[in-house]
């Protein structure tokens, strides 16, 4: 019954959606650790909505629709921290440049070496190439060559998590305290989700995070040819 109703509404998906990041939120606030990510938490409220009242994935993705539409501005946005940082980035161009560039094709071998380790086919390889970029671009990228968009789409938001939860650890292990180092690092490996931590960290961190999404994201269009 409760199924039904959900689904005689139009926008039933983006409600569970905000409410499984909103409960999110507030688990994060309480317990303040990495493990309580937002994101992983509505993913999580999410699939047990659907499992529990037996609603097709299908579904729940055309009421919610609207959300995936929202990605690319978003994306966009993240570009206003990024203005107000431009002297940084004139100052470190060549650090930056270099470690996003050196980002991005670590992580475009790294899964290609995997792939071929695991025999994965040319689709399933193709999916998982655009791990480390925000889903707005990697999801088109991979369809467009022939790979599988949802696939890509869950790579992405697992890296994304993965990075989120991990970064400020990998961080300290290997002693990177430089501001501009860390945004860049985070940005480059884990786009926009990772970038939500970065911002936590700092503003400076934040801002460099941003410009890697972007331009890790241009690099990567290019680079992945190679590979695809």
């Amino acid at each position: 019954m409760i199924s039904n109703i959900l689904n005689n509404s139009a926008y039933w998906g983006i409600a569970i959606s905000v409410m499984g990041y909103g409960i999110g939120v507030l688990l994060n606030k309480k317990f303040k650790t990495g493990i309580a990510n937002p994101l992983l938490i509505s993913i999580a409220f999410v699939i047990l909505v659907l499992i529990i009242f037996n609603i097709d994935y299908e579904d729940y993705r055309e009421s919610s629709e609207i959300l995936s539409w929202l990605l690319t501005p978003a994306t966009v946005c993240l570009a206003v921290p990024l203005y107000e940082q431009l002297h940084l980035l004139k100052k470190n161009y060549k650090a930056v440049l270099g470690g996003i560039i050196s980002g991005v094709f670590t992580s475009l071998v790294t899964v290609f070496l995997f792939c071929i380790i695991f025999g994965f086919d040319k689709g399933m390889e193709i999916s998982l190439l655009p791990k480390s970029i925000t889903t707005a671009i990697g999801m088109s990228l991979a369809d467009e060559l022939g790979g599988v968009d949802t696939l890509a789409a869950a790579a992405i938001i697992v890296t994304g998590i993965v990075g989120n939860v991990m970064c400020r650890g990998v961080c300290k292990v290997f002693k990177i305290t430089e501001p501009v180092a860390v945004g860049i690092a985070i940005g480059t490996s884990s786009h926009a989700v990772g970038t939500s931590k970065a911002f936590e960290i700092g503003e400076v961190e934040g801002a460099m995070s941003s410009l890697s999404i972007a331009v890790a994201g241009i690099i990567t269009v290019a680079a992945i040819q190679i590979f695809a």
